[in-house]
Order: C-alpha cells, then sequence, then structure tokens
C-alpha cells in the first residue's frame, strides 16, 4: 500500500485508528514520506483532506465503513460539492467473502456508495494494490472521491 501511494504522490494520512485499519495506521505513521493527521470524528477527514487538496497536497482519508456512513453530509458537502479528487481507503468492518454477512455495517457499505453514486474498487489480497492507483486515476479524471475498500479479512499490506 505504501508503494501505492508513493507512486500517487500521496503526502498526508488523515485518520481515526480503529479495530479494522490500525495495522494500516502503524504502516502509515512509520513511513517517513507520509503525514499522519489524526482526527477526533470521521467527517472532519473530509475538511481537512479538502484544505490540504487546495494547498496542492495529496491526501487520503483512513476511516473504517461506519465512520464513513457517520461522515456522510461531510462527504456530500466537502467531497462530492467542492469537486476535488480525493481517495478514500475504508476498512470494511464485517465484510466477509464466506457465507452469511451479519455485521449490517457491511451490509450498508456497497449501498451507501451506490447511494452517493461513489466508485469503489476491493482490495482482498496482494495481487489487488494495483487497484489503488486505479482509484487514484478515476480520482483525478473525474475530480470526484473514489473509495478503496480493505476487505475485512485482508490484513496482507502489513505482512
Amino acid at each position: 500500500m505504501i508503494s501505492e501511494f508513493k507512486k500517487n504522490g500521496v503526502t498526508h494520512i488523515i485518520t481515526i485508528p480503529d479495530s479494522e485499519t490500525n495495522y494500516l495506521y502503524e504502516l502509515m505513521v512509520k513511513e517517513p514520506s507520509l503525514d499522519v493527521i489524526p482526527v477526533s470524528r470521521e467527517g472532519e477527514t473530509m475538511s481537512t483532506a479538502l484544505g490540504l487538496n487546495i494547498a496542492g497536497k495529496v491526501p487520503v482519508c483512513l476511516i473504517q465503513n461506519t465512520g464513513m456512513m457517520e461522515a456522510g453530509d461531510s462527504i456530500r458537502g466537502m467531497a462530492l460539492d467542492a469537486g476535488f479528487p480525493l481517495v478514500m481507503v475504508i476498512g470494511y468492518r464485517g465484510w466477509t467473502r464466506h457465507g452469511v454477512t451479519i455485521d449490517t455495517a457491511a451490509k450498508y457499505t456497497e449501498p451507501f456508495l451506490h447511494a452517493f453514486n461513489i466508485s469503489y474498487y476491493l482490495v482482498e489480497t496482494d495481487d489487488d494494490g494495483s487497484r489503488i492507483s486505479s482509484a487514484f486515476e478515476e480520482a483525478r479524471s473525474t475530480k470526484r472521491p473514489v473509495v478503496v475498500l480493505i476487505g475485512d479479512e485482508y490484513h496482507g499490506f502489513n505482512r
């Protein structure tokens, strides 16, 4: 993931560490090329990203799917209405490819993205890493947010 971020000029990670993405947070804080900005609410990630984008930086928002849903109005107002390219890396809490999904956070994640007309890419294995660059390419060409969903069962970037 770090190499994909470097390829795409990422300068800042705006995040709230959580159970699903904490391993990614630990990777980011160790990387000298990235400035990690912790915030207290997921909705704050969008306004922080917008300010950094205006300043010529390349931010990424790293939050969990439950926080993404909580941040819906900020996503609408800051990311969609402002019309700037933004990649959001979202921990896909509750997601499973092995049967019935019982966690409603996972059940509502993709319908939420569809409702906001936000494209997304699912990362399940190391082989999916190039999807991160695809997300950046799409965000830049459309000047819209694009999501990279990190499958709950996947922690390969940290191993």
